[in-house]
């Protein structure tokens, strides 16, 4: 065996598991939400997010996966760097999306509206990326 070639096999692997969750995070998205509006967002969901994981009557469990989701948001390090158009911002859509869902079923939809800090449209597009009607 050539010394090169574990590295080369480590970097392979490394990129099968990043398509694998690209492909993950590509298919639970949510159908309707375009990323431009969800970007839109992002400072308030920044905001949402700090607020609900400083709130001491939710579960710890639950506030640790929104200090998670807060220092990859804040974190120059994404799965899909944000140089890359559309896609770069898209992946930050879908976890964000994935972990309201996930607060949302743990703490209540009641919680999140009440920790929204932003417009009435804007807590409209971020229940649907909860998965919750928008009404």
């Amino acid at each position: 065996m050539v010394w090169w070639e574990v590295p080369v096999a480590a970097a392979g692997g490394l990129l099968l598991v990043w398509g694998g969750l690209l492909l993950v995070l590509w298919r639970t998205r949510p159908p309707d939400l375009t990323v431009h509006e969800a970007l839109r967002l992002l400072p308030d969901l920044v905001r949402l997010v700090r607020r609900l994981a400083a709130d001491r009557s939710l579960p710890r469990r639950v506030r640790w996966r929104l200090w998670a989701l807060l220092a990859y948001l804040l974190s120059p390090v994404d799965l899909v760097p944000d140089v890359v158009p559309v896609l770069g911002y898209a992946d930050d859509v879908v976890v964000v999306a994935l972990a309201l869902r996930s607060v949302v079923r743990s703490a209540g939809a009641d919680r999140l509206r009440r920790a929204w800090p932003g417009s009435p449209a804007g807590l409209a597009v971020v229940l649907r990326l909860a998965g919750l009607p928008a009404g």
